[in-house]
């Protein structure tokens, strides 16, 4: 009878936060994919108030 190796849990915890990185990248990228949709489908239907203005009077360069 031979013994069974233990379980590797720190290959089981590295595997999960590769998962989670990966959801975590694909959920970012289908984010922006979607607001630029949005962006785009707003020009397409003519309209000039597709971009929000910043109204907090900060200035981008400083």
């Amino acid at each position: 009878m031979t013994d069974a190796p233990p379980p590797n849990r720190l290959r089981s915890l590295v595997g999960l936060a590769l998962f989670g990185a990966l959801f975590a990248g694909v959920w970012f990228v289908m984010s922006e994919l979607r607001a630029s949709a949005r962006l785009q489908d707003c020009y397409a239907s003519g309209r000039r108030d597709c971009v929000r203005i910043d109204s907090t009077g900060a200035h981008p360069n400083r």
